[in-house]
C-alpha cells in the first residue's frame, strides 16, 4: 500500500513554470465548478458512508467536505486581503484541530455545501474581476517564512478542489478499507 498516492492521489501542488491566462482562466473554472461536482459525488452518501477513509488515519468524506468550507472561507479572506492590503501577513491555523471541532465532525454536511456554493459563486466573481496587476499582488506565509503571489495561491487552490475530490472518490472506491480492524 503506497500510503504517500493514497495522500496525494493528484499528486502534490506543482507550480507551473509559467501561468498564463488561459491557466489562471482554468484554475477558475475549477473553483466554480467544486460545489456542483462535490454535491454529485457526496449527495446521497449514507450515514456510514460519510465515515469512509481515504487512507489509514485519514479524515473521513464529512471531515473532508467540511474542511472545504473551512479553507476556502479562509482563502477567500485571504484573497480579500491580498487585494487590498500591501503584502499582508495571513494568519495559519490548525486545520487539524479545526476537523476535530463539533461542526466538523458533524454528519450534516448541507451546510458546509450550501457554505461553498455561496462562497464560490463571491470568490468567482471576484476572480474574474482581476487585472494583471492584481495576479502579481503578494501575501506572506509566516509558517513558510514566504512570500507568494495571488495568483500562485489560485494554483494551490485549484490543487486543492481536486485534491480533495479524489480524496472523497478512492474512500468511495475503496468503501470500508482502511476501517480499523482492516488497517491493523
Amino acid at each position: 500500500m503506497d500510503l504517500d498516492a493514497l495522500k496525494y492521489p493528484v499528486g502534490k501542488y506543482d507550480t507551473p513554470a509559467e501561468i498564463t491566462e488561459e491557466t489562471f482562466d482554468q484554475w477558475i473554472t475549477t473553483i466554480e465548478s467544486l460545489p456542483e461536482k462535490l454535491k454529485k459525488l457526496v449527495g446521497n452518501l449514507s450515514y456510514d458512508e460519510l465515515e469512509l477513509q481515504y487512507r489509514p488515519g485519514s479524515w473521513n468524506i464529512k471531515q473532508v467536505v467540511h474542511h472545504l468550507a473551512d479553507s476556502h472561507m479562509n482563502s477567500f479572506i485571504r484573497f480579500k486581503l491580498i487585494l487590498t492590503e500591501d503584502n499582508p501577513t495571513i494568519k495559519p491555523y490548525d486545520e487539524a484541530a479545526w476537523a476535530k471541532t463539533a461542526d466538523a465532525d458533524n454528519e450534516e454536511i448541507t451546510d458546509s455545501i450550501d457554505i461553498l456554493e455561496g462562497l464560490h459563486k463571491r470568490w468567482v466573481t471576484l476572480l474574474k474581476s482581476l487585472k494583471d496587476e492584481h495576479k502579481k499582488r503578494t501575501y506572506f506565509h509566516p509558517e513558510y517564512d514566504q512570500q507568494f503571489t495571488l495568483e500562485w495561491m489560485l494554483g494551490l487552490y485549484d490543487w486543492h478542489c481536486k485534491h480533495h475530490l479524489a480524496h472523497i472518490k478512492q474512500a468511495i472506491e475503496m468503501q470500508g478499507e482502511f476501517t480499523p480492524e482492516k488497517v491493523k
